[in-house]
């Protein structure tokens, strides 16, 4: 029997789209398995993690997935959909793009948020002065507003 397609999709892209897959290994929550030519049909989650094959005349390959949903039709194609994906053609490469991606990210994060807060800033303080600027009322205190 020959190789099996696989393709590995995130919403916005094709990652991977190859014909001749002999061996897959993936984890889902009950644990590792392994997908070979001649498959039964198979659906399954795939948990967060690295998903590994081989083609006929190659080495491993990997591609890193944050969670996902795999399909086996007929034991000839594979499909895995999940949102992220990093590909990758060694174990120790793919683990530090990875690690330098979600560093990356996190700073893209923590910068959001620090302009975020220099924005609620400014616009507190240009409500304030306006405020000021027009002799609005102070606040009233507790007992003025319930007696």
């Amino acid at each position: 029997m020959t190789g099996m397609a696989l393709k590995i999709t995130t919403p916005l892209q094709v990652i991977v789209e190859v014909a001749d897959v002999v061996s897959l290994r993936a984890a889902d929550a009950s644990g590792g398995f392994g997908i070979q030519p001649g498959h039964v049909d198979f659906l399954t989650v795939l948990a967060s993690g690295v998903v590994r094959w081989r083609g006929a005349a190659g080495p491993w390959r990997y591609c890193a997935v944050l969670g996902g949903v795999m399909l086996v039709e007929a034991g000839r194609a594979i499909r895995i959909a999940c949102r992220e994906a990093v590909i990758g053609d060694d174990l120790h490469g793919l683990e530090s793009r990875i690690r330098a991606q979600r560093e990356a990210q996190a700073e893209a994060a923590r910068s959001k948020r620090s302009e975020a807060a220099r924005l609620h800033t400014r616009a507190i303080r240009q409500i304030m002065g306006r405020m000021a600027a027009t002799g609005a009322p102070p606040e009233q205190t507790e007992s003025e507003i319930f007696g």
